[in-house]
Order: C-alpha cells, then structure tokens, then sequence
C-alpha cells in the first residue's frame, strides 16, 4: 500500500454541498479499488492562475489516501471520465501528513 496525495479541482458553478457529494463519490471508488481515506479537506473556491474550461475560479479537494499502487491508474483513469472535474493531481508521499494541511493553516491564520 502507498501513501498518495489527490487534490481534486472541480468546476467553479457547482455548489458546496454538490463539490462535497462529489468527493464522497472519490471516496467510495477508493473503497472499491481496495484503499482507504484517511482525510479530506475542503478548500474552497480559489481564484485559478489561468482559465481552464471557461473557469476562472474552482472548488479545491485534498484527500489523503492510501492506495495499493496497481490501482492508481484505475482510480486516475476516473477521475478522467468525470465531467465536474477540471484538473486533478495526485501525488505519492513517504508518510501522511497528520492535522491541517498548509491550506488549512492558512485560513484559521486570517480569521
């Protein structure tokens, strides 16, 4: 099994409940392929650096996961097929991060 980082990046028209929905969806699939979701974390609509799609804002997801890395590509294979999605990125990691990640600091920094 390894540790793998996936920031998933919705489209910007969606609600928060819908974008929440969404990543439960990616939870499940990474249920089924036989891995776990040891956290996620809902970022926010940010401001995108380019347009993507017509978007100029977007809903950022970070699930922490473990994966057996045989079923990486499956799970990245959907992602690819959901509409909603505009980008993804999945990262593999040595361990999982343990309480907020840097986006989640942030935010409690300001308020």
């Amino acid at each position: 099994m390894a540790f793998y980082e996936s920031v998933l990046v919705f489209r910007q028209d969606l609600t928060d409940a819908q974008v929440k929905e969404r990543a439960k969806k990616f939870t499940d699939i990474i249920k089924e392929l036989g891995g776990e979701v040891k956290s996620n974390e809902f970022w926010g609509l940010k401001n995108l650096a380019y347009i993507i799609r017509k978007n100029k804002k977007a809903h950022y997801v970070l699930l922490n996961i473990v994966l057996p890395g045989d079923q990486l590509s499956e799970y990245e294979r959907r992602l690819r097929i959901d509409e909603d999605l505009i980008r993804f990125l999945n990262v593999r990691v040595e361990e999982l991060a343990k309480g907020l990640s840097i986006m989640m600091k942030k935010n409690e920094e300001v308020e």
